[in-house]
């Protein structure tokens, strides 16, 4: 498989907004670049992650409302992040064992690099597979 890199290099930088901006905004962006996710960062060090699932559990069935309320109070602030030395393997193992869909990848100095959905790790090892079964056959008609 890939290294965490390569999967990192291929996508577009994380989208990201403040502690302070609305939900109404971060909804927006969730829209606009059609993502699940969005890393909260505060003066470029992150203090969270703000996903549809916040929005669900905590705007709408607790009756507040988007547009008045700060993404701070409903963000994700206890956030499981990987480094670029950890393996596809161990991203999906981390992601399962938290019930997460969204990991964020930090580099030197914790410094943000971007973000890896479940999307992108099953992508990966489906990606993986398939070349380990053409190789397989490749063997088997030799």
């Amino acid at each position: 498989m890939r290294p965490l890199k390569q999967l990192i290099e291929g996508k577009r930088p994380a989208v990201t907004v403040g502690p302070e901006d609305t939900v109404f905004t971060a909804l927006t962006l969730l829209a606009q670049y059609d993502i699940g996710a969005l890393l909260v960062l505060e003066r470029g060090r992150l203090v969270g992650i703000f996903s549809e699932r916040d929005y669900a559990r905590k705007i709408i069935l607790k009756g507040k409302t988007s547009k008045d309320t700060p993404v701070r109070e409903i963000m994700s602030d206890k956030v499981s992040c990987v480094t670029l030395s950890q393996s596809v393997e161990e991203c999906m193992a981390l992601m399962t064992d938290k019930r997460i869909r969204h990991l964020p990848v930090l580099g030197p100095g914790e410094q943000v690099i971007g973000i890896l959905s479940i999307g992108d790790l099953v992508k990966e090892t489906i990606s993986d597979q398939k070349l380990t079964i053409d190789q397989l056959v490749q063997y088997i008609q030799t």
